[in-house]
């Protein structure tokens, strides 16, 4: 049998201040093939790590149990420092002692003998343990960028920087995404446009970066650096090698539509692009609407076309594409505020969101930056903000805090009383969150400066008075009800994940929390990673996140494409699912268990008393298989096991426990 080291670690006084490690050293030493054990203080430190090392080579230890934190924190650190003496790094065996003992413990004696059997249990598995070897697979050397925001042109320049190929794929008509739509933003009051247009042509010029617009990704299939992706370019109905983006065609077009970049407050053409910095600046034309489609008549944009560009039979196009890694970036979604009734949104004009005060507020906008009240035009006086519209409300909304509805709020209010000197902006809030550099400055300049009244309460009803907005609510603070009678009434709404954010996850191979957002591979050590190998997140798809953050997420997303993009060869782990061909029955159930699409169903061919034979069994492609184990549970033959995960060694752990 082979020889057991077992080293625990203090951790500080997060392992050592609720479970006696002197009682389970000597626990372990009376366990069978276990020659040596040790304790230190901090295990994964260098002293820690030179005494695991030390003891390898004069204790000639043969399998390695470390009693520390999970796994997830320290697994790579504690396998190079096996391997660094010589042992194959597969033969370690980590006992979660902090996660899974003292952190949901409060006293040694309760702590004490489950940590003595989570040893015991890791030095029964390790016994089993043998050696893996990674294997080595080829790198694509391409990216692909799922969203063409701010945080998607972020990722893809800096990639195409590094010298890499990038696909940006972006399903709008331009992009740009909801940074395109801003006025200003906090807390520098920089014009949006003029930050996000030039990397918005820079994205389009860069010989490095393909840009695809209109179009979305409908299938991946492959693994890290081998990643074989479905794009459809939907039919535009505009050939956009003849096309000049003239322009004229829109102008012609006789028919109008409510503009969805403008959300709603201004019309737009039939054939169109999103606003005039769009990138690429050549329109689509609306196939949903356009008169030619519905009633075969029309043709305006045809008539008046110099270059012919008008194509009628334009069908979606289904591209193939192979890329290395991938950066999802798809950015964020508005709460929908009809939720909240007594606040009158949909019912009154002049109660609006604060994407759609952006648009009122922005140059390019429906009423070329002069604010104006929906439902008469008129200039409002005052203007109330509620905050939180869907954020960290339970029963209507959503429980988070939506990150930038604070900053967002003080911005608009700014802004308000910029246009319109002596003009009065009151925010009602439930608190003011300003975690962010010069945030806290910035709101109080909108106090100070700015004469903003904040209000601390909810609101519970809007009402119309004449051609003003009664807003009735609460002073917390003051203890006394409030009404404010205003021109306009703002909702501060809150940050959702799209709408099909959940689809694009499954699409990709990836998880998503409980609202919808995309999840990280782990929250402190990999933020930017998803537990898929090669893929990555960036920007609001993750979570909330205000422009600077968006962006720094962006750039680390792609370092780490960049890093991967840049190796000849990627090491895929050991530690993936294996088929008993012998045994397999060939039923399939493993195949739609498997969510990372690991496992098809093959033929092979077997002689059988004196006869040639076909029979069907699982295959299970390594590259892509992450060791999750979810087919060997499904096997009902029993065919399908998990190196170093393998049911002979899962059941010698529970034998441990039960002794």
């Amino acid at each position: 049998m082979p020889r057991v080291g077992v080293f625990l670690c203090h951790c500080g006084s997060n392992i050592a201040g609720t479970v006696d490690l002197d009682r389970v050293q000597q626990a372990a030493e009376r366990l069978g093939e276990v020659v040596w054990v040790e304790q230190n203080k901090y295990m994964c430190s260098e002293p820690g790590q030179q005494m695991i090392q030390q003891a390898i080579r004069e204790r000639g230890l043969e399998r390695v149990v470390i009693g520390a934190c999970s796994p997830r924190m320290h697994e790579k650190t504690f396998r190079k420092t096996v391997a660094a003496a010589g042992l194959n790094p597969y033969l370690l065996e980590i006992a979660n002692l902090r996660e899974h003992c003292s952190w949901v413990h409060s006293d040694k004696a309760r702590s004490t003998p489950k940590a003595i059997d989570l040893v015991r249990t890791a030095v029964a598995k390790a016994k089993l343990d043998g050696p893996l070897q990674r294997s080595q697979i080829g790198v694509e050397k391409k990216a692909l960028v799922i969203g063409g925001g701010v945080a998607g042109i972020q990722a893809a320049l800096d990639i195409a920087e590094a010298g890499h190929q990038v696909i940006l794929v972006e399903r709008e008509q331009s992009i740009g995404g909801r940074m395109a739509q801003l006025d200003k933003t906090f807390p520098t009051l920089d014009c949006s446009a003029c930050i996000l247009t030039p990397k918005m042509v820079e994205v389009s010029q860069h010989p490095n970066i393909r840009v695809m617009n209109y179009s979305e990704v409908t299938k991946v299939d492959g693994y890290v650096g081998n990643f074989t992706v479905q794009i459809v370019r939907k039919a535009r109905y505009v050939d956009y090698d003849k096309c000049t983006g003239c322009g004229i065609c829109i102008t012609k077009c006789p028919y109008k539509t409510p503009s969805e970049f403008d959300q709603g407050l201004a019309p737009r053409k039939l054939i169109y692009i999103d606003f005039p910095q769009a990138v690429p600046n050549k329109p689509v034309i609306d196939r949903e609407r356009c008169q030619y489609f519905k009633t075969g008549k029309c043709k305006a944009c045809e008539k008046f076309c110099g270059p012919g560009a008008i194509k009628w039979d334009d069908q979606d196009e289904v591209i193939t594409e192979r890329v290395g890694a991938i950066v999802a970036a798809t950015g964020y979604d508005l709460f929908n505020d009809a939720a909240y009734g007594e606040y009158g949104y949909g019912k009154y004009k002049d109660v609006i969101t604060g994407l759609e005060f952006e648009r009122l507020v922005n140059a390019s906008g429906p009423t070329a930056g002069k604010i104006k009240r929906p439902s008469d035009g008129k200039v409002p006086r005052s203007i109330v903000w509620i905050k939180c519209v869907g954020s960290r409300d339970e029963t209507k909304g959503v429980p988070y805090c939506s990150k930038i509805c604070c900053m967002y709020s003080a911005k608009q209010a700014i802004l308000f009383t910029e246009k319109i000197p002596g003009a009065k902006p009151y925010v009602f809030y439930m608190d003011v969150r300003t975690a962010g550099k010069g945030y806290e400055e910035f709101y109080r300049r909108a106090v100070v400066e700015h004469g903003a009244e904040y209000i601390r309460g909810r609101v519970s009803r809007i009402y119309p008075k004449g051609d003003k907005l009664v807003v009735m609510g609460e002073d917390t603070l003051l203890g006394e009800q409030v009404q404010v009678e205003a021109d306009m009434v703002v909702l501060a709404t809150a940050v959702i994940p799209r709408h099909d954010a959940k689809q694009v996850a499954q699409t990709l191979g990836f998880s998503y929390d409980q609202y919808g957002f995309f999840t990280e591979a782990h929250p402190k050590l990999a933020p930017v990673e998803t537990n898929t190998t090669g893929i990555f997140l960036a920007g609001a798809a993750q979570g909330p996140k205000d422009i600077p953050e968006t962006v720094a997420q962006a750039s680390a997303a792609a370092v780490k494409v960049v890093s991967l993009l840049n190796r000849s060869q990627l090491e895929a782990e050991p530690t993936v699912a294996r088929v008993n061909e012998a045994i397999c029955s060939g039923c399939a159930w493993c195949k739609p268990i498997c969510p990372y699409k690991a496992i098809d169903i093959k033929l092979i061919t077997e002689r059988v008393f004196g006869k040639t034979i076909e029979r069907r069994v699982a295959g299970v492609n390594s590259s892509v298989c992450h060791g999750c184990g979810a087919c060997t549970v499904a096997c009902r033959s029993g065919a399908m096991n998990l190196l170093g995960f393998t049911n002979e060694q899962i059941l010698a752990e529970v034998d441990a426990v039960c002794l």
